[in-house]
């Protein structure tokens, strides 16, 4: 069992920057690929990104490639998105999520484990 909790969200203008954390229990966290993913209104679910177990594979949407940085620390159980160059297209509920079967992160199917999500505005 992996329990996931997100934090770092808030309110930003427009070009600036925020980073999430993803904080995980349990005691398998380093066997799990994570993925961010996000969620405006009306619109559905969306990748974000993702990084592999061991952190050797590291996925990106193109919306956010070159502004976006995931990262992990699994001696602390936690994974992060660094998010910079904000956009308010970028506005939205930003979760996390883990998967044992890391085989394709683009499917939020592949999923095991979700947070609760944060909130992240950017204003214009």
């Amino acid at each position: 069992q992996v329990q996931l909790v997100e934090s770092g969200g808030g309110l930003v203008q427009a070009g600036g920057s925020l980073r999430l954390s993803c904080a995980a229990s349990g005691r398998t966290f380093s066997s799990y690929g994570m993925g961010w993913f996000r969620q405006a209104p009306g619109k559905e679910r969306e990748f974000v990104a993702a990084i592999s177990a061991n952190g050797g594979r590291i996925h990106y949407a193109d919306s956010v490639k070159g502004r976006f940085t995931i990262s992990r620390d699994n001696a602390k159980k936690e994974v992060y998105l660094q998010m910079n160059s904000l956009k308010p297209g970028d506005t939205a509920v930003y979760c996390c999520a883990a998967a044992l079967n890391f085989y394709n992160p683009y499917f939020t199917q592949i999923y095991d484990y979700w947070g609760q999500g944060t909130q992240v505005t950017v204003s214009s």
